[in-house]
């Protein structure tokens, strides 16, 4: 039966006024606004996502290569497109104080080239490695809408977009089938030294096409599914690393592609 205690909109409205400036932050939901479970989490984040505009993106990963995924859509004001696959290189400039939290991670993420609407039938992995583009280096900025980082439970981070802040997607391929993510490495590169390291993929979610195929048959369906021209952003490489303002933040995935973004 439908949850006709838990109100969404109302708790959606805190997050929306903390992230517009219009009341504090608070350190977590009030009690009753507090969602229980992933279910009552997405329908918050659903709300959030509603109230803040088109969706450009979404993000979705998982604790381990048999773990469920989760999710975050993506709004069109966080997530910035440095190049074109086979342009120069060009740092993508944010201000600094639009964050409360300036936390970056090296991403792999994917272009969708195909809609893939939610229905009844699943969509198998070679369908949707079929609607896939390109795959570029990307980095995610993880940020808060709460007074404190990552104080709060999973289903309040969660309803708050995943901890999303912001996407910038740089350069990579459209020879999709080419790129083995497995044995990929990756550098994290903050202000000309290498925060992080891994000589093959880093992240624990494991092959980012079950992560996709999830998001195509579930994760995607109560936002209307997937759509040409929309990124997807499949975890985390290197974990998340705090930075200052004025740094310098590059994502090099050696033989693939990079991003990089300053914070003004």
């Amino acid at each position: 039966m439908p949850d006709t205690a838990f109100d969404p909109q109302t708790s959606a409205a805190v997050l929306t006024m903390a992230r517009q400036g219009r009341t504090p932050r608070p350190f977590d939901l009030p009690t009753a606004l507090r969602p229980q479970n992933a279910a009552q989490a997405y329908a918050v984040q659903d709300a959030v996502v509603r109230e803040r505009g088109e969706v450009a993106g979404w993000k979705v990963g998982a604790a381990a290569p048999d773990a469920l995924p989760a999710r975050a859509a993506l709004t069109r004001d966080s997530v910035w497109v440095a190049q074109t696959p086979h342009a120069g290189e060009a740092a993508v400039h944010l201000p600094a104080a639009g964050f409360a939290v300036l936390g970056v991670e090296a991403e792999l993420v994917y272009e969708l080239g195909t809609d893939l609407p939610p229905r009844e039938t699943p969509y198998s992995a070679a369908e949707v490695r079929a609607a896939l583009v390109s795959v570029r280096a990307a980095i995610e900025v993880c940020d808060t809408r709460f007074a404190a980082w990552a104080r709060q439970g999973e289903w309040s981070r969660l309803a708050d977009q995943a901890c999303h802040g912001a996407l910038v997607v740089g350069t990579g391929t459209a020879d999709v089938a080419a790129v083995q993510p497995l044995a990929q490495g990756v550098d994290l590169w903050v202000n000309e030294s290498v925060a992080v390291q891994h000589t093959r993929w880093g992240n624990p979610a494991g092959d980012p096409l079950r992560l996709l195929a999830w998001l195509a048959n579930e994760g995607a369906h109560s936002l209307g599914g997937l759509r040409a021209g929309q990124w997807v952003t499949t975890g985390s490489c290197t974990g998340t690393v705090l930075v200052a303002p004025g740094t310098r933040v590059v994502a090099d995935f050696p033989g693939l592609g990079r991003a990089e973004l300053v914070f003004d």
